[in-house]
């Protein structure tokens, strides 16, 4: 699966930052370009990785493909 990253280099911080359009809160950021991508290829699994939560007794868990 792929997703767009937007790199910005922030010469205040000195570090490039790495957003996530498609995931809003996915963010992060590395020192370099490659450990910004590397930084928020990390963000962008753990963003996607199945929480566990707590279901009524009543409730069903099914899952979806997309794409």
């Amino acid at each position: 699966m792929k997703f767009r990253v937007v790199l910005e280099y922030d010469a205040e911080a000195g570090a490039y930052s790495a957003v996530c359009p498609e995931l809003p809160g996915c963010a992060s950021a590395g020192e370099t370009e490659e450990e910004a991508k590397k930084n928020i290829r990390e963000a962008i699994e753990l963003y996607l990785t199945p929480a566990n939560i707590e279901l009524s007794d009543d409730a069903k868990v099914d899952e979806v493909t997309v794409g």
